[in-house]
Formats: C-alpha cells, sequence, structure tokens
C-alpha cells in the first residue's frame, strides 16, 4: 500500500503543477518526455549494439580481401556511410526538440503574462491573486522550458561527440584491416 499512496501523491502532484502551468507546460512536459526517451535510446545503442554493428561492418570488409581499387573504395564509403547513419540516429530529432522547448516556455511567459494583464485591466491592481496566478504560468513554463533545453542540450552534445569519437575509430579499424 505506501507504493501505491506515493505514486498516487506523486500523480496528483504532477497533475497540480501541470495545471498551474496551462497548456504550454503540457507540451513541455510531453516534448522532455520524447526528447529523453529518444535521447535513452541512443545511450542504449552505444551501450549494446554499436559493438555488433561495428563488428559486421568489419567482417564484411575483412571478407572483401582487396583493399584496393574503385571498387574497394566504394564499399568503404558505404560502410562508412551505413555506420554513420547509425551513429546519428534521431540526433536532429533530439536537437530539434531542444530547439523548442524554451520556445514553448516563451509561449508559457506571454500566455502568462496576458492573464496578468487582462486582470489589470478588469479588476485593476486589486486582485492579488490572480496576477500572481498569471506570473506564476509565467515563471513555471520559462523554467520548465529552460531546464529541459538545457539538460538535453548537454547530453546532445555529448552523444554528437560519442558519436563522432566512434566514427573516427570505425574508419581506423577499416584502415588496420
Amino acid at each position: 500500500m505506501p507504493l501505491n499512496s506515493l505514486v498516487s501523491g506523486l500523480w496528483v502532484d504532477l497533475a497540480a503543477f501541470l495545471d498551474r502551468g496551462g497548456w504550454p507546460l503540457t507540451l513541455i512536459v510531453a516534448a522532455a518526455f520524447a526528447l529523453w526517451t529518444l535521447i535513452f535510446a541512443r545511450l542504449r545503442y552505444f551501450a549494446g549494439p554499436l559493438a555488433a554493428d561495428r563488428a559486421r561492418a568489419l567482417d564484411r570488409w575483412r571478407r572483401l580481401g582487396a583493399h584496393d581499387g574503385w571498387h574497394a573504395r566504394q564499399i568503404r564509403r558505404r560502410l562508412i556511410s551505413e555506420h554513420q547513419m547509425q551513429l546519428v540516429r534521431n540526433n536532429r530529432l533530439i536537437a530539434t526538440l531542444v530547439k523548442v522547448c524554451p520556445l514553448l516556455g516563451l509561449l508559457g511567459t506571454v500566455i502568462g503574462m496576458i492573464e496578468v494583464f487582462e486582470v489589470m485591466a478588469v479588476a485593476g491592481n486589486g486582485n492579488a491573486r490572480a496576477m500572481a496566478a498569471g506570473i506564476s504560468k509565467a515563471t513555471i513554463t520559462t523554467m520548465a522550458g529552460m531546464v529541459v533545453a538545457l539538460s538535453g542540450l548537454l547530453v546532445s552534445n555529448a552523444l554528437a561527440r560519442r558519436a563522432q569519437a566512434a566514427r573516427r575509430r570505425f574508419i581506423r579499424a577499416l584502415d588496420e584491416g
């Protein structure tokens, strides 16, 4: 039962958090989920299947026999290209999600500030609670968008460096064997 109450409590807290930020925050959370799903898939690929893919490609190269001539150079180019495509799969989508999150945060900021201005126009300066709700919406969405973008940017840059290093190792292995 304690796990049930913990999950239930977390769900209620998440729902309240999303409600405070409105639909822009919901979009940021959805983008964050997609972003981190793609990042973990990339990390999983580097941790496991990459080595098997590399070994298969190197085996194809070694079975070719003669490595000189136009035909061998074309096969080498194709192996490098296929390996590169596997290394950078979904990197552009990850980069796009990283760029979209601050824009969604900005959208939430604008919507929150519009709410503040509406309160000021209708009620004057007297309704502090309604103004605070708009400011809260603006602040939460801005911070959420930036946190997701910054964390995603750091990891996506690390993934790009890792892919470049793996590509260089693969080319060296082709040259050696």
